[in-house]
């Protein structure tokens, strides 16, 4: 059996994502969903509320198990004796970052494998930051996020409130 982690801050889980996940699943035999706890940038949903989100993208899919984590992504699989991570592609850009965190990774446990699957072309532009900035300014996400999560968004950007909400994702206003 060949179990891979898909890690990521999931802030919040859209389709790209779950696209990625659900092919993973035609690859590997059981994938764990990883949602990182501790990243370094500023998030909009807790830890808590984005392992909800994805939990429920993921209803159904019985090959898929959502987990948080708090430590290395390496320290992670082998916690979860999983030997593959999956990452996601969108654009020529991602490749750079990707590229580098796989060899880091290799570096830190040569035995886990680092598999990047394409997205599918109608989520290219897709990210969680589009997302996010587009709910801010009230725009529609219905087709790229599920319900369940386009419901929870909005209520956050509610929360929030419009001036938070505009410091903190301005690039789309223009």
């Amino acid at each position: 059996m060949v179990r891979a982690i898909f890690p990521g801050t999931f802030d919040p889980i859209h389709y790209g994502h779950i696209d990625i996940a659900k092919r993973a699943t035609e690859i590997f035999d059981e994938l764990i969903v990883a949602v990182y706890d501790r990243p370094l940038k500023k998030l909009l949903f807790s830890p808590e509320v984005r392992i909800s989100l994805t939990k429920e993208a993921f209803a159904g899919e019985p090959k898929i198990k959502v987990m948080g984590y708090n430590t290395l992504t390496v320290e992670f699989c082998k916690e979860m004796d999983a030997k593959v991570i999956v990452r996601g592609l969108r654009v020529f850009s991602d490749f750079e970052h990707e590229f580098r965190m796989a060899l880091a990774n290799r570096r830190l446990a040569k035995e886990i494998e680092v598999v990047a699957l394409i997205t599918s072309e109608e989520h290219t532009f897709l990210s969680s930051t589009t997302v996010r900035e587009i709910a801010a300014l009230q725009g529609n996400v219905s087709t790229m996020v599920p319900p369940h999560v386009e419901k929870v968004l909005k209520v956050q950007m509610e929360k929030i409130g419009d001036q938070n909400r505009m410091d903190q994702y301005t690039s789309l206003r223009d």
